[in-house]
Order: C-alpha cells, then structure tokens, then sequence
C-alpha cells in the first residue's frame, strides 16, 4: 500500500545567515563564526553546515553561513547552546555586531515542496 502522505516526516530545518562585514572587522568576524560554528557541531539534531565568502557578483553580503538541523525542535536547543556560549565569553552579539559595523539577516527555512 503506497501514500504520498507526509505525515510522520519529519522536515530537516536550515538557518540561513547573511552578514556584511566591515574589511576591518573580517578578522574578528570571522573567529567568532568558527567558535560559534563549533558549538552548533556538537549540538544534538546538527546535520552539517557551510560557511561561505561572496567571491564575485551583486550584493551587500558578503558572508553566509548555512546550518542544518534534523527538525526545527532542535532550534531552542542550539539557541540556548549559543546564548551559554556568549554569557561564557561574556559578549553580547547584538551590540558586538553593532561595534564592527556587521549588518546582519538571519532567517530559518524548510525545503520548498512545490504542490
């Protein structure tokens, strides 16, 4: 018996960040994304991520990561994992960005399934 059903499925989850950084903030920038990127690794759901610089063409951002989760139960998760992560180094993201000038937007999205 066949059903094209999704139900039980459960959809993976991406977190897609876009980032425009200063030339004189990329050094900083950057440590702090592989730390942060190192914590999400070993966070429980974690598929794989990528972490990408902007070689050529339009646009502002010139930095992106994008991260894979299981499912989107895993997000508080990984949320609270960072949050730990910024109390230990005692930063708060939101002002640090604002200090290097990085403008940011960060979204979650789940694959298209066209009907």
């Amino acid at each position: 018996m066949s059903s094209t059903s999704t139900d039980g499925i459960v959809a993976p989850l991406y977190r897609i960040n876009k980032f425009a950084v200063p030339t004189a903030a990329r050094s900083e920038f950057v440590s702090l994304v592989e730390k942060t990127l190192a914590v999400i690794r070993s966070q429980e759901g974690y598929v794989m991520d990528l972490f990408l610089e902007q070689h050529a063409g339009p646009g502002k951002f010139n930095f992106c990561t994008m991260i894979e989760f299981e499912s989107e139960e895993f997000a508080p998760k990984v949320a609270a994992a960072i949050a730990e992560f910024d109390k230990s180094l005692d930063i708060d993201r939101a002002v640090l960005m604002e200090k290097l000038g990085v403008e940011t937007d960060s979204a979650s999205y789940k694959s298209f399934q066209a009907a």
